[in-house]
């Protein structure tokens, strides 16, 4: 385990064309809290040996829009320990996004990345968990 502030987890997802909801493409943000959830369970892991359980964002910001087609990388920094709460930072960034108008199936490597979406979320561990226990 890696219980140490400034640790991170990043994950890579393409967005699918089943979830754009709205004219353009565009998908919800919601789709993008919904990726923080999982790259937050993994850190959580990594840091506590336990999934913990997510207590709540004190901050979202959306950026940009998500389109399908894109390719989205969700990173998730542990920012402060607590005895129980973790605070994390998430930030959610477009690196590859699909150009309709050159074919089906093109696309560019966006570069730099586009930031889309950023927040602050709190995790709670339980006592129990291995980054908890008293040493023997």
């Amino acid at each position: 385990m890696t219980l140490v502030e400034g640790f991170s987890v990043t994950h890579k997802r393409y967005v699918p064309y089943s979830h754009a909801h709205y004219g353009g493409n565009l998908v919800d943000g919601a789709y993008g809290l919904g990726l923080f959830g999982d790259v937050g369970t993994e850190l959580s892991i990594r840091t506590d040996g336990d999934e913990g359980l997510f207590a709540g964002y004190s901050s979202v910001e959306f950026l940009a829009p998500i389109h399908a087609g894109d390719v989205l990388e969700a990173t998730a920094t542990l920012t402060r320990i607590g005895n129980r709460s973790r605070t994390i930072e998430f930030e959610l960034r477009a690196v590859c996004r699909a150009t309709p108008d050159r074919g089906p199936s093109a696309a560019n490597v966006l570069d730099p990345p586009l930031l889309v979406t950023r927040a602050t979320g709190t995790v709670v561990v339980p006592l129990a968990s291995p980054a908890n226990r008293d040493p023997d």
